[in-house]
């Protein structure tokens, strides 16, 4: 079968047809996930956190995320790989084209980047060097100092405004996916009917056109806390693989994310 493609991402959208997505960080687990038909493996800099045990994304490097990589691609054939590019590896034009290069020479189909009006420069020049591009808004991780912590985004009116203002933008500029992150279920539909790239979302409801989770959360062993937006699939299961089956299907149904998993 051949790799996933973001023309492929698209057509699922067009026809109402939800997007899994988890996070891999090695070939075991990328093969387990690839078989299992995920659409979207993400190389993320929560890597930072639950396996390098820091408290925030921000100590993550571009040759971490390019070690984590290489791993991915090695095993998963089918699915789209997507690779985080970390904490000021992407301050300006320049610097983002050679980190870009350099994930996508490990194996990466699509660099994601965090950030709205002040990346849309980037995302235009990377689209034209021939790099998809898989944006991210909402809680953007890499933003914590500045937000004030891990808090849900948009729900004041002008907040709300800025981050539809922004993912229009984004996707004027070039981006072929989106992340919405810890948003209100009624700014994420929003978002996502009037964008015709798909909207991933990770705490915005089960109205986007698909779900990732940090594969940590998603069988609930990541250290300490776990988020409200998540679900232990695991302890439902059993197995690795039915987890990762049962998270696919409930996705797919819409079942998943739930209500207590939402935020209003």
């Amino acid at each position: 079968m051949a790799r996933i493609s973001v023309s492929h991402l698209a057509k699922m959208k067009t026809n109402n047809q939800k997007i899994t997505c988890i996070t891999a960080y090695d070939a075991s687990f990328a093969a387990i996930f690839d078989q299992a038909g995920i659409q979207v493996l993400l190389i993320g800099d929560s890597l930072g956190m639950v396996l390098q045990g820091h408290e925030s994304t921000l100590p993550v490097t571009v040759d971490d995320i390019k070690y984590h990589t290489t791993s991915v691609a090695s095993t998963a054939k089918q699915s789209l790989i997507i690779a985080d590019l970390p904490f000021m590896s992407y301050s300006t034009p320049a610097q983002t084209y050679d980190n870009a290069a350099i994930l996508m020479r490990a194996g990466a189909n699509m660099v994601k980047l965090e950030g709205g009006e002040w990346v849309a420069e980037s995302v235009k020049g990377l689209v034209e060097r021939g790099i998809p591009v898989c944006g991210h808004l909402g809680l953007t991780p890499q933003s914590v100092n500045v937000l004030g912590g891990y808090r849900v985004q948009g729900r004041e009116d002008a907040q709300a405004e800025k981050l539809l203002s922004d993912s229009l933008l984004l996707e004027a500029s070039g981006v072929q996916l989106l992340v919405l992150e810890c948003v209100p279920v009624q700014l994420a539909e929003r978002i996502s009917k009037a964008l015709t790239i798909p909207v991933i979302g990770i705490g915005a409801g089960a109205q986007t056109d698909g779900q990732i989770l940090v594969m940590h959360d998603a069988f609930g062993i990541s250290a300490g806390f776990c988020p409200k937006f998540s679900k232990n699939f695991l302890v439902e299961t059993g197995d690795i693989r039915r987890a990762v089956a049962l998270y696919k299907e409930q996705v797919e149904a819409g079942t998943f994310p739930a209500d207590e998993h939402s935020f209003y």
